[in-house]
């Protein structure tokens, strides 16, 4: 029998072993997800409602408990995994809100005998594949509005994070989902693409790296069947010479090195007009200084290690090469406790950096970041541009109308002004470029995993 260790970053012990499963039993999950489906999507949105509002109140009363755990799996420090699970309640609860608006039927008008409308009707088994750096909130981002829609889910969660997958299935259980609607598994690579490639998979949900989604893709190639992809990002950050640079270096530094910088959303660049550069990186280096790295089940920790110490490695070979061509790091990793190798890395700022360096272009996916000098919003704009990626990118200054302006030539899902590594479900979540396609969240978000049905009753 294969299994699936799960090696934690904290210490580089397995947390937790789970057999993979066979293609049996995922064949049979499948075939019993596809046999709930007609039960499911009869089940009146009200009661799908409250079950959903259900599921949310069993999320806040587990995540104390579940928080050590998160932190064991993936590294984040204890005193912010609980928080996720947390969030992943209230995120569940908005898309419960918004799921009336987003699912009614759309009145057409007609001939005065006759009824048109367009009901937007469930797809079947969504199978979602999220990633390990927020496993609660990434899988609740497809899981909520699939169920809320009339879908049958399987999930299959990241190898990292496999945990996460088992408290949902139990969450659901315990908020009363009749049985068969929604299975987790385990599964490797070779076993996922075939349940992709599945007739009986009507949507792809998939979170991870761009190879993820060309793989998924490709597994779907002879298939009219549509897959949502969030690959991730290389999210810039214009700060502007109007900018408050308190407010701009506060938040930037926590968008920079929350969670050891792994996220898709996390601020990976800054361009900082010219008069306000050295005030900035003066305040963003102070304060940056502040983290305590350590050991994430140490309620004073506020950086943990990253996933793997391959990772680690990666982040580090990226920082030395933006240093051998001339970039400068701003911080001494001896200044960190365990900043000595493995997974545990200092944070980083780089300075002297261009876009000859990959460490201002590709995702790095770690606790560093580059900072350059620009004259003005031409030049900010044509190298917030000058990525394949466009997930998140914000503008800190105190003009609405000049964010509008340059938000509209940013190419990117999100702008924010004053804001950053951050997402409101009610807003679309939405990649350009390599950072995928399809939109979750918000009331858009429901129609990837809906098909419109027209009705034309002629009374006689």
């Amino acid at each position: 029998m294969k299994t699936l260790q799960v090696v934690s970053p904290v210490d580089g012990s397995t947390f937790a072993e789970r057999p993979l499963a066979t293609w049996d039993e995922v064949d049979a999950a499948l075939a019993r997800a596809t046999a709930a489906t007609a039960s499911w999507q009869d089940t009146p949105l009200d009661e799908r409602i409250a079950l959903t509002e259900r599921f949310a109140a069993v999320l806040d009363q587990n995540a104390e408990e579940w928080g050590p755990e998160l932190s064991w799996q993936m590294g984040r420090p204890v005193r912010f995994a609980g928080r996720e699970i947390t969030t992943a309640a209230d995120r569940a609860r908005r898309m419960a809100n918004l799921a009336s608006t987003a699912l009614t039927d759309v009145a057409v008008d007609g001939p005065d005998n006759a009824e048109l409308f367009i009901r937007k009707v469930p797809l079947g088994v969504v199978l979602v594949i999220p990633a390990w750096n927020y496993p609660y909130l990434i899988a609740v981002n497809s899981v909520v509005p699939a169920l809320l829609a009339g879908n049958s889910v399987v999930l299959k969660h990241s190898s990292q994070t496999p945990l996460c997958s088992e408290r949902l299935a139990a969450a659901l259980a315990e908020a009363g989902l009749p049985d068969g609607v929604f299975h987790a598994v385990h599964t490797d690579h070779t076993t996922t693409e075939r349940a992709v490639a599945d007739k009986r998979v009507a949507f792809v949900a998939f979170t991870g790296s761009v190879h993820g989604g060309h793989t998924m893709v490709g597994a779907l190639a002879n298939r009219f069947v549509g897959c949502g992809l969030e690959l991730g990002g290389k999210d810039p950050a214009y700060v502007r010479v109007d900018a408050d640079l308190d407010h701009a270096i506060e938040n930037l530094v926590d968008g920079s090195f929350f969670n050891s910088g792994q996220s898709c959303c996390g601020i990976e660049r800054i361009y900082v007009e010219r008069s306000n550069y050295q005030a900035f990186v003066d305040g963003f280096v102070d304060l940056t200084r502040k983290y305590q790295l350590g050991n994430p089940l140490n309620p004073e920790t506020d950086l943990g290690p990253v996933v793997r110490a391959a990772h680690a490695d990666f982040v580090r070979a990226e920082v030395a090469s933006a240093v051998s061509a001339g970039g400068r790091a701003l911080i001494d990793p001896s200044d960190f406790m365990q900043a000595d190798g493995g997974t545990y890395l200092a944070p980083q700022v780089l300075v002297d950096v261009d876009h000859s360096m990959s460490i201002m272009r590709e995702e790095t996916f770690g606790p560093v970041v580059g900072i350059m000098a620009v004259d003005g919003d031409e030049q900010a704009i044509q190298l917030m541009n000058d990525s394949p990626y466009g997930l998140t990118a914000s503008v800190w200054t105190s003009d609405r109308d000049a964010a509008v302006s340059i938000g509209n030539r940013v190419d990117t899902g999100t702008w924010f002004m004053n804001r950053c590594d951050y997402l409101d479900p009610g807003l679309a979540w939405v990649g350009v470029k390599d950072s995928g396609r399809g939109c979750t969240l918000s009331v858009l978000g429901f129609d990837q995993l809906t098909r419109p049905k027209s009705y034309h009753l002629v009374r006689k």
